[in-house]
């Protein structure tokens, strides 16, 4: 593999360094690719004589990066590995979250025009439309990159562009629980849940690290379990090797083509998965969620927006009513077909930013309403509190917890 990329560049510097057969005036250097030129062969006509090979390899990354839409200012923080998030808000107004909270960067995106333009090229690298007829595009770029672009007026003033940047390699189990995400006490029970095919929500804010956590739990299902994941937006990629992907359709400007996700939960109930994993929960495809829940479809997993394990419930009847479906009804699918909620925060201390599970509770059904009985408790020291749910969770993963203290 290395002789073989040895040989491209050789190549590549051949074609840099070779003498153009004419002048051609300069002109924007993509017109020239998508009129047929080679970004390579770009650079040797526009190049001066005088420029160096190191200079050429430089002006070839640039036109490289441009075409891949992120362009030389983007580019470089989008290839910082402890960079999560991206934030534009107009030309002068870029915020970056690299692990300890956003700070403000000195970019400059030029005018209103060149950001849209910036947008609508984001956008189309995606294989998404954006403009005055589509002004909100959501899609992944390459590399696996989430975007979110919205234009004016919609967006006041400029347009906004929301990127966030995946891990180079994702946290596998052990590294979550070294980082101190899953407290070493509750390692085992987390486990546990997945082992003994418990079906579980996973709860937290956005950016809280909930697809993290989950991509971590896939990886512990055995090598032989075929496990469908259905997304909005394809984020879930964990180590395993039977793993399929089915991804949500947004309708086309003249509003048909739409595939929701309740369509693909029951695409994949019929693809005889071991487990049905669904990316985020957020709308009406809580009622096809609970059914796999409920016909033999044991260990599925989804995570939902919740701010602590007692508010998972008035969530889910909250979803439940986009599906037209009455609380007695989620309650009863809820209780017989969810084993246990799992809750995730995050918290900034001292300028850093942490993300942990602080919480695991047990659905439960009492005086006619839905609720979640807290078993676990977490503290920030990692240290594990009993609740009065932890009989319950006790039985399920097959051990004692009583060896934890009690939550006061």
């Amino acid at each position: 593999m290395m002789n073989h990329f040895r040989t491209r560049l050789r190549c590549v510097i051949n074609t840099l360094t070779a003498q153009p057969e004419e002048v051609v005036s300069s002109t924007d250097p993509r017109l020239q690719v998508a009129a047929g030129d080679s970004p390579a062969e770009v650079v040797r006509k526009e190049s001066p004589a005088s420029a160096g090979t190191g200079q050429l390899l430089a002006d070839l990354a640039k036109i490289n990066s441009e075409l891949a839409g992120f362009g030389p200012q983007l580019a470089p923080l989008l290839q910082d590995p402890l960079v999560t998030d991206v934030l534009i808000n107009g030309p002068q107004q870029v915020w970056v979250d690299n692990g300890s909270g956003l700070r403000k960067v000195e970019i400059s995106f030029g005018s209103e025009t060149d950001l849209r333009a910036l947008a609508v090229r984001l956008a189309g690298a995606a294989g998404k439309r954006l403009d005055d007829a589509a002004p909100i595009a959501d899609g992944t770029l390459p590399g696996g990159i989430r975007l979110h672009a919205i234009l004016p007026p919609l967006a006041v003033p400029f347009p906004f562009i929301s990127l966030r940047c995946p891990r180079a390699r994702g946290l596998n189990f052990a590294q979550l629980v070294k980082s101190g995400t899953v407290a070493p006490a509750l390692a085992p029970i987390v486990a546990a849940l997945v082992h003994r095919r418990a079906s579980c929500f996973i709860a937290g804010a956005t950016g809280s690290g909930k697809t993290t956590l989950l991509s971590a739990l896939l990886e512990l299902v055995p090598p032989n379990q075929r496990i469908v994941c259905i997304e909005e937006v394809s984020e879930l990629f964990p180590a395993h090797p039977h793993l399929v992907h089915l991804q949500e359709r947004s309708a086309n400007v003249q509003g048909v083509g739409a595939i929701p996700m309740s369509d693909l939960v029951r695409a994949a109930m019929r693809m005889r998965p071991d487990r049905i994993v669904l990316g985020e929960c957020r709308g009406a495809e809580v009622r096809e969620v609970l059914s796999a829940m409920n016909t033999g479809h044991e260990g599925t997993w989804a995570t939902v927006h919740a701010n602590a394990v007692t508010d998972i419930p008035a969530r889910l009847v909250a979803l439940g009513a986009l599906a037209l479906m009455p609380e007695a009804t989620i309650g009863a699918q809820v209780v017989a077909g969810v084993d246990a909620f799992v809750q995730i925060c995050r918290v900034t201390e001292r300028g850093r930013t942490r993300r942990y599970i602080s919480e695991v509770g047990i659905p439960v059904w009492t005086d006619s309403r839905l609720s979640a009985q807290l078993a676990l408790k977490v503290t920030p020291a990692g240290q594990l509190l009993r609740a009065p749910g932890w009989r319950a969770l006790s039985e399920l993963v097959s051990m004692d917890l009583t060896q934890f203290s009690e939550a006061v």
